[in-house]
């Protein structure tokens, strides 16, 4: 898929809604991928996907001749400091995850990509002022049931999954309500935390007693690494293209891909535990998937007897 901006419209490029596909899907099936790194801790990842990702943006930025809005949008100090916000927001999030991952909460990890879409929902219409049709109340409702039944299961607060749903949730409201382009935007996100990064890499690979994982593993390790940065670089460019033109309560339906996908690969290909529990949680959850769904093919035929009349 070609590298998008809201900048270029609905007609131009890959439509809002292909993108939130993709960026989901992505995040979805990267969970595979993240696996393959268990054996560097989660910090010397986030590392990496923060450095590695931000080379991707600076060449995608200027390839699309995107270096001079990035450049405008980092000068101005109100969009300076709400990309610094969403910067740490996304941090923490791509922090958690891979702690997830490596640590065998894959399903912790999915309980929060569960919530969050009730989050950006909610943000969508006590921030936004977006209008909830009555059946897509109801999905809600269906949906928070489910994430509660989730909630009561694991006998404790999931602190992962409730950092993952907050941190990306407010991520999502941010990058919205930004200002800045998709790819100008992801680029000065990136860049600002590569810096940091960079003397963490430093000390992990020169000053730290161990050495780290980049050059003194394996080559296969090292391929990994690299590839942190377009796995991390294309899901977050497709997903903030979509965010900026689609309403938080689409956005946050479409989401439920990732943590499903991310479910099913904790169960039947990681071997964490499924109970009865979650089997209810779960039904609860897709419930109110299907009446959004529901919801949105009546209007749809709505809007076309509409154009029809």
């Amino acid at each position: 898929m070609t590298p998008t901006s809201e900048a270029d419209g609905p007609s131009n490029g890959p439509a809002p809604l292909t993108l939130a596909l993709a960026a989901y899907g992505s995040w979805g099936v990267l969970a595979l991928f993240w696996k393959q790194l268990h054996h560097v801790p989660a910090s010397e990842q986030l590392v990496h996907r923060v450095i590695w990702a931000a080379v991707v943006f600076v060449i995608l930025a200027a390839w699309r001749g995107d270096l001079n809005a990035a450049k405008a949008a980092f000068v101005d100090r109100a969009r300076r400091r709400r990309l610094l916000l969403s910067s740490t927001l996304l941090a923490i999030n791509w922090f958690v995850f891979v702690y997830a991952v490596a640590t065998d909460r894959v399903l912790h990890a999915s309980l929060g990509y569960y919530i969050n879409p009730i989050v950006s929902m909610l943000l969508g219409v006590f921030v936004l002022r977006e209008r909830l049709r009555p059946l897509q109340w109801c999905a809600v409702g269906a949906a928070a049931l489910g994430v509660a039944l989730m909630v009561i299961g694991a006998g404790e607060l999931p602190w992962i999954g409730v950092t993952v749903a907050l941190a990306f949730g407010f991520y999502g409201l941010t990058r919205k309500t930004a200002e800045v382009e998709a790819l100008p935007g992801n680029t000065i996100e990136t860049a600002l935390l590569a810096l940091p990064c960079l003397a963490v890499l430093g000390w992990i690979e020169l000053g730290s007693g161990d050495g780290g994982h980049f050059l003194s593993v394996d080559w296969k390790t090292t391929l990994l690494l690299l590839a942190t940065g377009p796995a991390t670089a294309f899901p977050v460019l497709w997903f903030t293209g979509a965010a900026r033109r689609l309403p938080l309560y689409v956005i946050g339906f479409i989401q439920y891909i990732t943590p499903t996908t991310h479910f099913l690969f904790a169960v039947l290909l990681f071997g964490e535990t499924f109970t009865s529990g979650h089997a209810v949680a779960f039904g609860a959850i897709w419930s109110g998937v299907g009446l959004f769904v529901l919801d949105q093919v009546r209007e749809l035929r709505r809007e076309r007897r509409a154009t029809h009349n």
